[in-house]
């Protein structure tokens, strides 16, 4: 096995660890592996799935060797993958914190936008509302393999937090009671960045988790955030249809864009099911969305308040 093409062939052919590493050498293997797929040397859609492919494999083994990253601040033991993202990887490094880390140098800025983005709001917004987003503990630069990566250490969202894809893909139609909930914390959430100056330009469904019993809300992944008044330039791919024109054209973000995207999350939660009034709320918040999301949130408490009467607790059974 020389070749990338023998590599991806090898690893896609595999259905179980054993496939890959049962031989006399399993670490041996994979740093062969690991160095014939990694991003910053094969690049290419085949050599990157597969390299996650291997990952995946590697750590279901039980076998990868503990790595330790010590900084000037503390040490972080990575235990395993908790996802693989489309440009970094989140790996466990405590009880309460992960380690996220790109999967190419070249997304270096991603990290660095990501820590600039909570360092702002942990040290200009509400304390009172900082439960919405993650905590950054640390960001600093890791060498590995002769490359270097920017690398943050942020706070980890307790069990039971289920993304709203997840959600939608449990239950695709959700009752506008239970949505209702998720509507206001999010609009919290991206309330408290904008009071700090940040626009988090991607609240997409898997970057909103809600916890179905305890009702808390936290908007992750905040690397493609900018500071208000500045044009997003990072996307994520697959909701590329989804942004507005105005991100396209490189037009200063503002809090609207973060109101809209957030529309259109529980929107697709309540599909076509939502009471009149409801629909016609968002069809209102996504032709002219507000630049102000406590205003909005004001207007639809009053809403609220006019069809369902005083709040009851609804766990969202999935």
């Amino acid at each position: 096995m020389t070749t990338t093409a023998e590599a991806i062939a090898l690893v896609t052919a595999a259905r179980t660890p054993g496939d890959l590493f049962d031989g006399p050498s399993p670490h041996r293997v994979y740093r062969a592996l690991a160095r014939l797929l990694h991003p910053d040397l094969a690049p290419g859609a085949e050599a990157a799935e597969a390299f996650t492919r291997l990952a995946e494999l590697w750590a279901a083994r039980g076998g990868a060797p503990e790595t330790v990253i010590t900084t000037g601040r503390g040490s972080y033991r990575l235990g395993g993958v908790l996802r693989h993202g489309a440009t970094a990887v989140l790996y466990r490094s405590g009880p309460d914190t992960l380690l996220k880390i790109p999967r190419s140098h070249t997304d270096n800025d991603l990290m660095r936008r990501e820590a600039d983005a909570l360092e702002t709001i942990g040290r200009d917004g509400d304390p009172l509302l900082l439960p919405y987003v993650p905590r950054l503990v640390e960001s600093f630069r890791h060498r590995s393999g002769g490359v270097e990566r920017q690398a943050n250490v942020i706070s980890r969202v307790p069990d039971g937090f289920v993304g709203l894809d997840e959600i939608a893909r449990r239950r695709p139609v959700l009752d506008a009671r239970d949505v209702a909930w998720i509507w206001r914390r999010l609009l919290v959430a991206v309330g408290a960045a904008h009071r700090a100056g940040v626009v988090h330009g991607a609240v997409f469904g898997h970057h909103v988790l809600v916890h179905p019993v305890d009702h808390g809300l936290v908007l992750v992944d905040w690397s493609q955030s900018v500071p208000t008044g500045t044009p997003v330039t990072a996307l994520v791919a697959r909701h590329r249809d989804d942004y507005p024109p105005e991100v396209m054209a490189r037009r200063p973000a503002t809090p609207a864009l973060d109101i809209q995207l957030a529309t259109r999350c529980v929107a697709a939660l309540m599909g076509d099911r939502a009471p009149v009034p409801i629909r016609r709320f968002v069809r209102g918040s996504l032709l002219a969305p507000p630049d102000d999301a406590w205003r909005l949130l004001a207007e639809l408490d009053d809403l609220l308040d006019d069809l369902y009467g005083p709040r009851t607790y609804r766990p969202l059974r999935l």
